[in-house]
């Protein structure tokens, strides 16, 4: 059975793969002579959400430090 540790790091495998082809597609778009702005816009809104949940998943993994 699966631990919630080897959950999130497969979430977070999935989610940095899914940020890396946003990342390719919109580049792609961005040198297309005739760029729909909005599809832009919403798939750099996608890749930043994608960007926020990585980090907070990052975050999760790593143990509390009493100081």
């Amino acid at each position: 059975m699966p631990s919630a540790n080897d959950e999130n790091l497969e979430k977070l495998h999935q989610l940095r793969l899914e940020h890396s082809d946003l990342n390719h597609i919109i580049e792609l778009l961005q040198e297309q002579p005739v760029v729909d702005q909005l599809q832009l816009r919403r798939l750099k809104k996608r890749k930043l959400l994608i960007k926020d949940i990585i980090t907070r998943l990052e975050s999760q993994l790593i143990p509390d430090l009493d100081a």
